[in-house]
């Protein structure tokens, strides 16, 4: 199962900069099977745990996130790069493996006490997730977890996560 999930990943050297190898999954979105199993797999550890919003950073977070609030039942709450959401909103800075970058919500977007499942396609050094992390708790919200579909393990990103319960389909 795992290892056709794995077959549908491409990995693309030098992307987007010298020494990143970069996990394609494009291929999978292409694939409805695939697609479908890894929404699933995302989605079946927070089943019974009835979370009331998934969120999901840009871009690539709103793919599975939007297709794993679907599986779950719930709503979906986009993160954004600056300069996207009309009101008022809250950011956050972060690390990447290659750089720095800000991400923000608006700041009515989760309410207090809200159960909320924070989904990404990846998990390498974990500043995207952490900012994630911290824009939602910040908002009051109860955190059930993090599900991502790869995690570059050899990068520790869930180091930037203690306390939080983090499940990845694929390891590398």
């Amino acid at each position: 199962m795992l290892e056709r999930l794995e077959a549908l990943i491409h990995d693309v050297p030098d992307f987007p900069k010298p020494g990143i190898l970069f996990k394609d999954i494009t291929p999978l979105l292409a694939d409805p099977a695939g697609l479908a199993l890894a929404v699933e797999l995302m989605a079946n550890p927070f089943r019974r745990r009835k979370p009331d919003l998934v969120v999901g950073a840009e871009s690539r977070g709103f793919i599975f996130g939007i297709a794993v609030a679907q599986a779950l039942s719930c709503g979906f709450v986009p993160i954004r790069k600056p300069g996207k959401l009309p009101r008022a909103k809250r950011s956050a800075s972060y690390a990447l493996e290659y750089g720095t970058d800000t991400l923000e919500m608006h700041a009515d977007a989760v309410a207090r006490g809200q159960r909320v499942v924070l989904v990404d396609d990846l998990l390498a050094t974990g500043g995207t997730m952490k900012a994630c992390h911290d824009l939602v708790k910040g908002l009051g919200a109860e955190i059930l977890g993090v599900s991502v579909f790869i995690e570059l393990e050899f990068l520790k990103g869930r180091a930037q996560l203690p306390g939080v319960e983090v499940q990845s389909v694929l390891k590398y």
